[in-house]
């Protein structure tokens, strides 16, 4: 775990050279690369959604494409196309930004949900079909979606199915105001985003995510993790609580913190400083609660206070296949 707690840091910090004071905002997004999830950042413009992305890309020297959701992007203008050759009098197949292995869906909400549902299959199944022949993504692959949380006009909510699908939700904010001054000063001659280098290769990042997997994860943490997410769906305040998926999205997540942190093995709170990320966007809130201004964070706040970590013992199996 030392070596994926060095390289973590490592790039943690020169991508923290063009996102001042969001330490935590960052290593959140490293952990979603790390299981092979996708992020969605919500947040107002100019808080570095996209400079974030392009800089996780150039430090380890990934492919990145962005693409410009609007009302009138089409399926195809995602996921490529086939078009017919003259010469060879065939059908090429021509990809769409999506092939690439890191991809920022900018204003994710702005197209139309047809648009939108053209990512589910490469989010999920790591392939897309094109004409009836299936392409499958470069590896590593992560989808980057922002969305902007004020302005609604022209926009389409994403369904719960598509938001269930991004492992983690995060929210960049404004900087203070000595870390906006530093901003300034680092812009003055050049963005520094130009000066970002490579500091770990693709095969570094393989054998982080394969690492991970081996991080222990103790029967009490398994507990803890099903019980918080079971909870969510008996809230008198949800009307729809977060599925499987979100008890796996904790699970994998709380892995990859813990070795970013230099253990081989998953401690509770591990799983509170997760908790928000990986299941705010999960709930549906019910309408009689959000007039009483309760939101999902809220209500994942109220569960982690209630919730207690009861020790459970190992069976012997478990035991048996326990990690050094």
């Amino acid at each position: 775990m030392a070596k994926i707690q060095e390289t973590g840091e490592k790039v943690a910090a020169n991508v923290e050279r063009v996102i001042v004071g969001k330490h935590h905002e960052v290593r959140l997004a490293l952990v979603a690369l790390l299981c092979q999830g996708h992020l969605l950042i919500e947040d107002v413009p100019g808080t570095g959604k996209t400079v974030l992305a392009k800089a996780i890309a150039r430090s380890l020297g990934c492919t990145f494409r962005r693409i410009q959701f609007t009302p009138d992007l089409l399926p195809s203008d995602v996921t490529g196309l086939s078009i017919y050759n003259q010469k060879t009098q065939e059908f090429e197949f021509r990809p769409g930004p999506i092939m690439a292995q890191i991809v920022l869906a900018d204003e994710i909400n702005r197209a139309t949900p047809k648009t939108q549902s053209a990512l589910l299959e490469s989010m999920e199944e790591q392939q897309i079909t094109v004409d009836g022949v299936t392409y499958r993504m470069p590896q590593p692959f992560l989808v980057i979606g922002t969305q902007n949380p004020i302005e609604y006009e022209g926009t389409f909510a994403l369904p719960e199915a598509q938001l269930d699908r991004f492992m983690l939700r995060l929210h960049l904010g404004y900087p203070q105001p000595l870390e906006e001054i530093v901003i300034l000063d680092e812009q003055k001659r050049a963005h520094p985003l130009d000066d970002i280098s490579e500091v770990a290769s693709v095969e570094d990042l393989r054998e982080m995510q394969d690492g991970i997997r081996q991080v222990y994860v103790d029967p009490t943490v398994s507990d803890y993790i099903v019980r918080l997410v079971n909870t969510t769906r008996s809230h008198p305040d949800v009307y729809l609580g977060a599925s499987p998926r979100g008890s796996l999205a904790l699970y994998r997540a709380g892995q990859a913190f813990a070795a970013l942190n230099g253990r081989d093995y998953v401690i509770p709170d591990d799983i509170k400083a997760l908790a928000e990320p990986a299941l705010a966007h999960r709930l549906i809130v019910k309408t009689s609660a959000t007039i009483r201004d309760v939101d999902a964070a809220t209500i994942v706040a109220e569960l982690l206070a209630s919730v207690p970590v009861e020790v459970r013992e190992a069976t012997a199996e478990r035991r048996a296949v326990r990690p050094l």
